[in-house]
C-alpha cells in the first residue's frame, strides 16, 4: 500500500465503546469520576481496541535513530559519533530506555533509519531486537538546502508503518515511540514551527543542554532552514522532506500504523511529537490513538501537545528522548486499565452506591 491507501482506510476510534466504557465505569465501587484521567484513558482504550476489556500487553518499543547534517552548524552539545555509540548501548541494553522499559515490561527494538555508521551486530547477542532501514547515511545540513528528498521521506514514513504492522502482527498490544539523533531537536523544532505556527523563538529549546550562545545560533538555524526551504505547512509530507529528519519520519509511520490497526501508541517527547505533527497532517484521525506520554523540558513540546489536543500522561521536567517518558507512562496507562477491570462493581461488592458517594 501507498500512504493514500493506508490514510484512506483510518477510521476514528469507535465512540459507541467509549459511552460503554464510561457507563460501566459508572458502576464501579469508586466515587464518581474519583481517579479523574484514569477513567478517560481507560475509555478511550475501549474505544480504540472495541472492547470492555481492553489489553495493553505485550508493549514494544520502536526506538528510530538517524543523523543530521545540521549538527556541523553547532546545535548540539554533542559530537554526531554519539548517535552510533548509543545505539550500540541500547543493543547492550544499557540506555535509561532499556531499564526504564524493563520496568514495565516492555521490549525495546532499534532501529537504524538514517545514522551514518553501520552497526556492528558482531558483538551483540541482541541483534534480534534491531532493525536496519537506513534510508541514507544522514540527512543533508536544512540551513542551506532540503534534509531530503520526497522520496526518501515517503519512505522513512512507510518504512516506520511496516515496522509497526509487523510488531502488531505478532502481538503487541501497546506501542512506545522513541528516538536517538544528535541534534535532532533542531529538525524537530522547525517541523514544529512550520506546522504549527508557534515562533522560532517559542519553539527553539537547549536540546542536550547548550548555553545562551548556542542557543540563539541554533533559533537562527531554524530560521534560516525554514526561509531557505519554504516548507508549505498544508503538506506535511513536504515539511518532513525539507527539514525533518529519517527518525521522525519513521516516528510518524509508527503513529499511522496504530491507528490503522487500531493500536494505541504512547508518543515520547519532543522528536517523537515532531513525528505525531507529521502524521496528524497527513491524517487526523491518529490523534484517536494517541497518548502523550509526558511534557519535556524542551521549550516547544508544551506547544506542540496544544495543537495536536493532546494532554501529557506525565510532567517530571525529562529531556532525555529515547522513548523514557513514555515508558513511565506507560505504567500509569496498565494502572488504568487494571482499575476498570478490576475493580468491582458497587453490587459485586456489596456496596450501597448511595453510601459510597
Amino acid at each position: 500500500m501507498n500512504l493514500e491507501e493506508i490514510i484512506a482506510q483510518i477510521q476514528p476510534i469507535d465512540q459507541a465503546w467509549v459511552d460503554k466504557a464510561r457507563q460501566y465505569a459508572a458502576q464501579l465501587a469508586i466515587p464518581p469520576r474519583a481517579l479523574g484521567r484514569l477513567h478517560d484513558m481507560a475509555e478511550r482504550l475501549c474505544g480504540i481496541f472495541g472492547t470492555l476489556e481492553p489489553m495493553v500487553s505485550p508493549k514494544t518499543f520502536l526506538v528510530m535513530a538517524g543523523d543530521h547534517g545540521v549538527v556541523a552548524d553547532g546545535v548540539s552539545a554533542f559530537p554526531q559519533e554519539v548517535t552510533g555509540e548509543m545505539v550500540k548501548n541500547f543493543l547492550r541494553s544499557g540506555a535509561a530506555i532499556n531499564a526504564l522499559a524493563r520496568s514495565v515490561g516492555a521490549e525495546v527494538i532499534v532501529v537504524d533509519m538514517g545514522i551514518i555508521p553501520d552497526v556492528d551486530l558482531s558483538c551483540h547477542e541482541t541483534d534480534h531486537l534491531f532493525r536496519s532501514c537506513k534510508v541514507d547515511r544522514g540527512t543533508a545540513n536544512i540551513a542551506h538546502g532540503p534534509a531530503m528528498s520526497r522520496q526518501q521521506a515517503g519512505q522513512a514514513v512507510l518504512q516506520g508503518f511496516h515496522l509497526a504492522a509487523e510488531l502488531f502482527a505478532a502481538g503487541t498490544r501497546l506501542l512506545g515511540t522513541g528516538d536517538m539523533g544528535i541534534g535532532n531537536t533542531t529538525p524537530s523544532a522547525a517541523i514544529g514551527v512550520a506546522l504549527t505556527g508557534v515562533s522560532a523563538d517559542q519553539m527553539v529549546g537547549r536540546g542536550t543542554g547548550i548555553g545562551d550562545e548556542a542557543l540563539a545560533k541554533k533559533r537562527e538555524i531554524v530560521q534560516q532552514a525554514l526561509a531557505v526551504n519554504q516548507p508549505d505547512p498544508r503538506d506535511s509530507l513536504e515539511v518532513l522532506a525539507k527539514v525533518g529528519g529519517f527518525e521522525i519520519g519513521g516516528i510518524a509511520g509508527c503513529i499511522l500504523a496504530g491507528a490503522y490497526y487500531r493500536r494505541p501508541v504512547v508518543i515520547d517527547g519532543f522528536i517523537s511529537t515532531a513525528g505525531a505533527l507529521v502524521a496528524q497532517a497527513l491524517c487526523p484521525q491518529v490523534v484517536d490513538y494517541l497518548f502523550a506520554g509526558h511534557c519535556s523540558e524542551e521549550a516547544g513540546h508544551r506547544k506542540m501537545l496544544a495543537h495536536l489536543g493532546l494532554e501529557p500522561i506525565l510532567d517530571l521536567r525529562l529531556r532525555l528522548g529515547e522513548g523514557t517518558g513514555a515508558a513511565l507512562a506507560m505504567g500509569i496507562i496498565e494502572g488504568a486499565v487494571r482499575v476498570f477491570q478490576e475493580v468491582l462493581t458497587f453490587e459485586a461488592a456489596g456496596v450501597s452506591k448511595n453510601v459510597a458517594s
